[in-house]
Formats: C-alpha cells, structure tokens, sequence
C-alpha cells in the first residue's frame, strides 16, 4: 500500500466530487468539505481498502466499460421480451464459469458484471476451486455463453489488472 494522502486519488476525487453534486454548489465551504473528504475517508479507511489497483491498459479499460454498458442496454431488452411477451419460454440455466484470473480485484469485477448484466447473477464466486456459479434466466447453449463471458469480460480484466 502506498502511503501518503493520495494513496487511492480517484477514490478521494469520487469522494470529493460525490459530496459536490450532492450539495449542488461550488460555494467555498462545500469544496473545502470536499476536500476534506476526499484526503480524510481513504486515509482513516486505508486499513480496509487495500493496495490500489494498478490499471495497465486504459484503452482496453475504457474498451471494456463500453461493451459493458452496451451488454447491459441489450441483455435488458432482452429481459423485457422474455418478461412482456406471453408466449416466450425462457430456458433458466446454472452456469460454472472457470476462472482463468487470480487477481481478487479481477475476480469481483468479473463476478460484479455478470451480475450487473440482465438476465445473469453471480450466486456463488469460489476462488479457491476457481469457478463462479452463475444463473442465467434464458441459456439455450450453456458453453457459449460461458464462453462468450470469459471472452468479453474476463480476457479483458486480464490484461487491464494482470
């Protein structure tokens, strides 16, 4: 861990910036309250926040949040014909989705988007046996999608957190 006051700085800008939208000004006591925030929380909390990711790629991070979102846009449309449509028949699945990535930052990243993507959960991450058990509302072809996670999501969480 690093020390100093900047140890994690876009964890103290999140703060900062969080604490000025939720006051809605720029008045000279809210950015000093910010400010505060910001260099005070991660220095009281350092002790649970661990070591700072190191990001090695942010184009491929960036590259990443986009497919993400546009997963996420999709999965819920496709959610909403499933749910909307009388005559769909989804085909629930459990899932066992090897994990190739040992980092723990990795793991919970991989696991936060399954489930932040419509239509799957993480139920159980189990790094030891280095698996996650994920629920899928409609899987038709359990190794493509397992498949298609690891290639879209985990291949990139490699390469951007080693």
């Amino acid at each position: 861990m690093r020390p100093g006051w900047l140890a994690h700085p876009v964890l103290s800008l999140l703060l900062a910036a969080t604490w000025l939208l939720l006051q809605q000004s720029l008045a000279p006591g809210h950015l000093i309250t910010a400010a505060a925030l910001g260099l005070l929380l991660p220095r009281l909390l350092r002790g649970f926040l661990g070591a700072p990711a190191v990001v090695r790629s942010w184009p491929l991070a960036l590259r990443l949040l986009w497919v993400v979102l546009v997963d996420i846009v999709m999965a819920n449309l496709t959610v909403a014909r499933i749910v909307l449509l009388p005559g769909a028949r989804p085909q629930p699945a459990w899932l066992t989705v090897p994990l190739e990535v040992e980092d723990p930052l990795a793991i919970t990243l991989f696991a936060a988007i399954i489930t932040m993507t419509p239509g799957t959960v993480s139920c159980v991450v189990d790094p030891r046996q280095r698996h996650i058990l994920v629920h899928a509302l409609d899987c038709s072809d359990a190794g493509a999608m397992v498949a298609d996670m690891k290639q879209r999501y985990e291949a990139p969480l490699k390469e951007i957190l080693g």
